[in-house]
């Protein structure tokens, strides 16, 4: 799989790149980036990526000409995915369906956001992280690359990690508790000490159902009504 990133500030993202997971699975051709910089196609004497906006208002507005070109170079695999406040909001199974792509290309606007015209013009989708207002596009767009490269065969050590976590059902994830059972005289749930597997996971349902009640309770209903459907 290939991911590039059409950004005025590569540096942003490349270094999310260089540790953990997601460099050994570069390492191992799980997938690979690169970048495109759309000063390095602007028209302008000054190499200019921004502009006053039309009809005023404050700040500066990227230009489309720039990005037009950029994008333009662009092959027919590739599925353009704009951040911006205004996208829906990008979920685990947006993630997953994203994750089968060729080609994933995302636009990071930066200034006041990106002329109307460049994603009416390339955008296959327009997501949004959350209902805030970011500098730029890059974070998005990398939240957005970790929650995909999740999802490639081969990128996480032990798979069935997948099946266990937040949002891959309408529940939340179990606590999770590490080494050792005790420590600074706080403890684990008893049963999870007991080895009977049946009973851990009748226990973490309902661990996982009281913690979706009080974080995210719209998803307790959603749990809830796909429950009663499979009875």
């Amino acid at each position: 799989m290939h991911f590039t990133y059409v950004t005025l500030f590569s540096n942003l993202i490349e270094g999310y790149f260089q540790d953990s997971i997601l460099k050994r699975a570069i390492e191992s051709d799980k997938f690979k980036i690169s970048f495109l910089n759309p000063r390095e196609y602007s028209a302008s004497k000054h190499s200019k990526v921004d502009d006053t906006a039309v009809g005023g208002g404050a700040g500066m507005v990227m230009t489309p000409q720039p990005l037009f070109d950029a994008l333009s170079t662009l092959e027919d695999d590739a599925y353009i995915i704009f951040a911006a406040p205004v996208g829906k909001p990008f979920t685990q199974n947006d993630a997953k369906r994203l994750a089968s792509k060729t080609h994933v290309v995302f636009v990071s606007g930066r200034y006041e956001g990106i002329d109307e015209r460049v994603t009416e013009s390339f955008a296959d989708e327009v997501f949004s992280i959350g209902d805030y207002v970011l500098t730029g596009g890059e974070l998005p767009s990398l939240v957005m690359t970790d929650a995909i490269v999740r999802n490639i065969e081969g990128v996480l050590g032990n798979s069935e990690s997948l099946e266990m976590e937040s949002f891959e059902t309408p529940l939340l994830e179990a606590p999770s508790f590490g080494k050792p059972p005790i420590y600074n005289n706080l403890g684990v749930p008893s049963e999870y000490l007991k080895g009977n597997h049946s009973r851990i996971q009748a226990l973490k349902l309902a661990l996982s159902e009281c913690k979706t009640k009080y974080f995210r309770p719209e998803q307790l209903l959603k749990h809830k009504i796909r429950t009663s459907y499979e009875k």
